[in-house]
């Protein structure tokens, strides 16, 4: 069974790789439009998280056209990755672009081992990030993932994204082999830092909620003395983006080491920021602001933000506002 699940799916990518980039990201989004109707559940999630955010500015039309475009972006960058996957770097240079990597030279410069580690989240066709073949760099990219359940649908997803060269560590099960990448020096590190990351996570405020928030980016860049910096896919056109490098955030201040806390503080804010330009270009479609069940241990960052209040008809009994204890 495991066998024919893989090569079946496999026969679908081949089918989504085929045609040109423009069908696919237009497929993608038919598909997406699609989802936002059928896919009741992750559209009152979507909904909620938009209402929670921008209710007060927003009206409940609003929210909704911004929630409905943000399943055609999901659809769009769905498909697409899958595309961009099996495309060299001249294929797809004229589809992506890179901004700001003289912030790259930043701070710290070539400080530590020559690594750097990236601050990235679910924003655009994010697949693309491992592409560093497009800019000349001249280092390797690594990133973590968690595998997914069905065998043989991991098996496929390893194969398309290791095409970019980028090295994947799968978080439970590898963590020894990213220490030792990390130890050899020229890595890129790349950690997403968007989604809820348990009781473990520091409870820090995002869009004036507190939720949990992963301190790996700032974990990694201590504990390697790393420059650390953001990474943001916009997406600019059908099949078209834009991956932004922010200036580096600084892990100490006049000699002291910055807290895990203040420097994913500073990443959430950055994060909001690129929100805010974009909203529909974010994944909304994730249960963000879950609810402490267990008091953590790690400290929590003051708010200095009221939540907005909900538009009617947003909530669901499953997304409840975060409370922290």
């Amino acid at each position: 069974m495991d066998d024919l699940i893989y090569h079946l799916a496999r026969l679908c990518i081949r089918g989504i790789q085929f045609p040109s980039l423009e069908i696919v990201a237009r497929l993608g989004r038919a598909l997406g439009w699609l989802a936002f109707y059928l896919d009741g559940r992750h559209r009152r999630v979507a909904i909620q998280n938009l209402a929670r955010t921008w209710g007060s500015r927003w009206g409940e039309g609003r929210i909704r056209a911004i929630a409905h475009e943000n399943f055609c972006r999901l659809g769009e960058n769905y498909c697409c990755a899958i595309k961009t996957a099996s495309m060299s770097a001249s294929e797809l240079k004229p589809h992506l672009e890179w901004v700001g990597t003289e912030n790259l030279n930043g701070i710290s410069g070539g400080a530590g081992n020559g690594s750097k580690v990236f601050a990235i989240g679910h924003f655009g066709n994010f697949e693309l990030y491992a592409r560093t073949d497009l800019w000349g760099v001249g280092k390797r990219t690594a990133t973590t993932y968690r595998g997914l359940r069905q065998p043989g649908l991991d098996r496929l997803m390893r194969d398309l994204r290791e095409r970019s060269g980028c090295l994947f560590f799968e978080r439970r099960k590898d963590a020894e082999g990213l220490k030792r990448a990390m130890s050899s020096g020229g890595i890129y590190l790349g950690l997403l830092a968007d989604q809820h990351a348990g009781d473990n996570g520091l409870w820090l405020p995002f869009f004036g909620m507190h939720c949990s928030t992963s301190a790996a980016p700032a974990l990694f860049a201590l504990r390697y003395h790393c420059p650390l910096h953001s990474a943001i896919c916009y997406r600019v056109g059908l099949a078209r983006w834009r991956i932004e490098f922010g200036p580096e955030i600084p892990t100490e201040v006049g000699g002291v080491r910055r807290s895990e806390l203040e420097i994913m503080m500073e990443v959430n804010r950055t994060f909001e920021l690129a929100i805010e330009r974009d909203p529909a270009n974010w994944f909304w479609v994730h249960k963000r602001w879950k609810p402490q069940k267990v008091r953590s241990s790690k400290p929590v960052a003051p708010s200095t933000q009221e939540p907005p209040p909900q538009i009617p008809g947003a909530s669901d009994p499953d997304d409840r506002p975060a409370v922290v204890s």
